[in-house]
């Protein structure tokens, strides 16, 4: 049963992936920017988003390490030149926000549609509401962490933009460490994050 597991999160989180970096290629495009349809990938076809690792061997080793509760991971960022975008400093942070938002998108419609509106006019096997369950939780982990402000996460482009150019120290510190911070959050105040996507599941689901 876990080797099915196994192969629904992987499929859940690959699509899941693959619609946020499409996203962030669709907003960049409308914002003037065609890099992303030149290089191939506006388009939902795997073979031009999947990275090895972050897309499959990490998020395997989360899962099997967890006990298949948790699964993370990223596709190959989409490229975007930022001198082509419109709206100034906010272009690139409208195009960092398409790949979370598109995210929380997926997850309020499969948890709204699944388990508020579709119970009461049709049975759901529990197979079919586990699968649901798991679209909507791996949506809102990857909506929730890459709107952290920290680089090179989606949430730093918007924070950068909302940020006064008086405190361009600020960005500086955060561009030069941001890794360190990731793994900071991560491992020492990875367990904020989880309560923030439990309320949100709860919200959207109401379970």
């Amino acid at each position: 049963m876990q080797g099915i597991d196994v192969i629904f999160s992987l499929g859940i989180l690959i699509f899941s992936v693959i619609a946020h970096e499409v996203c962030h290629g669709y907003a960049a495009l409308m914002l003037g920017d065609p890099t992303a349809r030149l290089s191939g990938r506006l388009t939902l076809n795997p073979a031009k988003h999947v990275d090895p690792f972050g897309s499959v061997i990490l998020p395997l080793l989360l899962f099997l390490s967890s006990g298949g509760s948790y699964v993370f991971g990223w596709a190959k960022p989409v490229p975007f030149n930022p001198y082509n975008l419109r709206r100034g400093r906010w272009g690139p942070a409208i195009v960092a926000a398409a790949g979370p938002v598109a995210n929380l998108f997926l997850a309020v419609l499969f948890g709204v549609l699944v388990f508020r509106i579709m119970p009461a006019f049709v049975f759901l096997p529990s197979t079919f509401l586990q699968i649901t369950s798991r679209v909507v939780l791996i949506n809102l982990s990857l909506a929730v962490f890459n709107l952290l402000p920290v680089p090179p996460l989606d949430g730093s482009k918007v924070f950068f933009a909302l940020l006064p150019y008086r405190y361009l120290y600020v960005q500086q510190f955060l561009e030069r460490y941001g890794l360190l911070l990731i793994f900071f959050l991560i491992f020492v105040i990875g367990g904020i994050i989880s309560p923030v996507i439990s309320f949100l599941y709860y919200v959207i689901t109401g379970y």
